[in-house]
């Protein structure tokens, strides 16, 4: 893996929440665009309300990640382990997503722990590696 696999995972992360919002949108009673956020409001639909939340929690994952890779290149971290966990933290994102859109809970939790862990190790490697 390389340091442009981490720069493309974190073009990704920064795309992922558009995708469950599209989820949300199509999965929902017909899309108002006049009024977005009072029409996610009115949904009865549980797929559009969490294709909803995972664009949200998108949203929230993203700074960390970005900081991250960001930092773990400028502390010196192998490109290899960023890349290699830029690419982890993206399937998991993705898992997370899936499952949060069709409703597994559980599994759900167990994707968004995962992908908080590489962010994790980003941070705790930059904070090792970096040199005065």
């Amino acid at each position: 893996m390389t340091l442009a696999t981490a720069y493309v995972c974190v073009l990704i992360a920064a795309v992922l929440p558009y995708l469950w919002v599209a989820i949300a949108k199509a999965s929902g009673e017909r899309y108002d665009n006049r009024d977005p956020r009072r029409w996610q409001e009115r949904q009865q639909s549980q797929r559009s309300l969490r294709a909803s939340a995972a664009q949200l929690n998108s949203y929230e994952a993203f700074a960390p990640f970005a900081a991250g890779v960001i930092m773990a290149q400028l502390a010196g971290v192998p490109h290899a382990q960023i890349g290699t966990l830029s690419v982890a933290f993206i399937v998991f994102r993705i898992l997370h997503g899936l499952l949060y859109v069709s409703g597994r809970h559980l599994l759900r939790t167990a994707a968004w722990f995962a992908g908080y862990a590489c962010v994790i190790w980003l941070l705790v490697q930059a904070a090792l590696n970096i040199t005065v």
